[in-house]
């Protein structure tokens, strides 16, 4: 496959090299891959926990919101944000 950068890229590419980040073109290839793959799940992910959402509504399963449920609730966001950047440090 053949890939063709704008002049800012390509300036982009020789910087990152240049200054070590990289060694080779290709490592940008491979980086920005790996980041477009997990913006990608995230996505997914994101799509999936809306679709739930909306089942959960649609059942009749909705929360009460108060002052205290969204503390609550953002406890509770944070506490799986936090598990979950563990766990992807652990995978690495």
């Amino acid at each position: 496959m053949e890939v063709d950068l704008t002049p800012d890229q390509s300036a982009f590419v020789q910087q990152a090299i240049e200054t070590g980040r990289l060694h080779r073109p290709d490592e940008a290839l491979e980086e920005a891959l790996s980041l477009w793959e997990e913006r990608e799940r995230r996505r997914a992910e994101i799509l999936a926990a809306v679709a739930n959402a909306k089942a959960s509504l649609a059942a009749g399963r909705g929360r009460t919101i108060s002052e205290d449920s969204m503390r609550q609730l953002a406890d509770e966001v944070k506490q799986r944000g936090l598990a979950r950047l563990a766990e992807e440090q652990r995978a690495r």
